[in-house]
């Protein structure tokens, strides 16, 4: 009987293990990204517009593929 409901808990183990993955490595990469973005603005000041452009489209993307992870997860959880 104990190996049936631990059976049934796994896939929502795996679909929370999987969020906060998600989270973790999305909030690493907008870390990562900021941080060289930062530098890259240290080293040439004038280049303030396209660096932070283009960090906003990275962050941006890296929010989005996030997000879509997390709702994947959320689904297995819907789902089973």
């Amino acid at each position: 009987m104990e190996g049936q409901v631990m059976n049934l808990q796994l896939p929502y183990f795996g679909a929370a293990l999987g969020m906060g993955l998600a989270v973790i490595g999305g909030g690493l990469g907008i870390g990562r990204l900021a941080a060289a973005a930062l530098d890259g603005i240290a080293r040439q000041p004038q280049a303030v517009g396209p660096i932070g452009t283009n960090m906003i489209i990275g962050a941006a993307l890296i929010e989005g593929a996030t997000l879509i992870a997390v709702i994947l997860c959320f689904m297995i959880v819907l789902m089973k």
